[in-house]
């Protein structure tokens, strides 16, 4: 089977200059994106290590996300280089913090983490129209249901106890913000699914932004959340920044000194 799909696909490739072979690393096919370049990062041992105890959160559920995970890490380790804390707005299980507080050895940067979360899934009420016609209720009621989404902080807080100076701070935002008392931050990644309390981090984090920080924006790109990026695009204008789409669904910007 894997033979007839790289016949197909080298027939599509070739035009192009590319051909698909047998070979050490072969193509990524994972999370929506297929590409023959080079991504030798996964056989990395200290990326295998983080991705590792990402999965560890989950239970063992791998999310298939390598490309994004890469992502990530190259970002908090940009950021750890700077002054500053870090904040996930969007934590679920923790599969993403995980990963960077591993791959950082976090408890010897002598940094917060601060993570923001319902650990209940979406809030309601701060679901657009918009994302309402798109169903967004849906999907999160069937999140729920199925477990991806958790019901509950008392697993996150024990997975975390791992790392010194990690703050989980519970509820929704933007209500639960003020609780952050950050007042530097280096790494800010956003990941709601949904563009009210995503927009309202924004707000709320920008101006304690330092000048290199790196915010990781998870929904901007990926399909079938428009309203993600409609709502950061207008952000970004407002400030006269610059995000960076990406093909694995993510979005990324760089705080600049002004």
């Amino acid at each position: 089977m894997a033979g007839n799909f790289r016949t197909v696909l080298n027939k599509l490739l070739r035009p192009a200059g590319y051909e698909l072979r047998k070979q050490k690393f072969p193509a990524y096919d994972e999370d929506g994106l297929l590409t023959v370049h080079n991504h030798d990062f996964i056989q990395d041992p200290a990326f295998s290590k983080a991705y590792a105890r990402a999965v560890q959160a989950t239970g063992g559920k791998d999310y298939q996300i390598h490309w994004r995970i890469h992502v990530a890490l190259w970002a908090a380790s940009c950021a750890a280089r700077i002054k500053g804390d870090f904040v996930e707005c969007g934590v679920n299980r923790g599969f993403v913090s995980s990963a960077i507080m591993d791959y950082l050895d976090w408890s010897s940067l002598g940094r917060r983490f601060y993570l923001l979360d319902t650990f209940k899934g979406m809030d309601e009420a701060h679901v657009s129209e918009e994302e309402k016609a798109a169903g967004y209720l849906e999907k999160n009621a069937a999140r729920l249901q199925s477990g991806f989404y958790i019901s509950g902080v008392e697993s996150v807080k024990k997975n975390f106890s791992q790392w010194k100076n990690v703050v989980i701070v519970e509820g929704s935002v933007p209500d639960t913000l003020a609780q952050v008392d950050a007042r530097e931050v280096a790494y800010l990644h956003i990941d709601f699914n949904c563009s009210t309390p995503e927009v309202a981090a924004m707000e709320f984090f920008w101006g304690r932004l330092v000048p290199g920080a790196l915010v990781l924006l998870d929904d901007y790109a990926y399909r079938g959340y428009q309203a993600s990026k409609n709502g950061m695009d207008a952000f970004a204008a407002r400030k006269r920044a610059n995000i960076l789409s990406l093909p694995t669904g993510q979005g990324l910007l760089v705080k600049s000194e002004q």
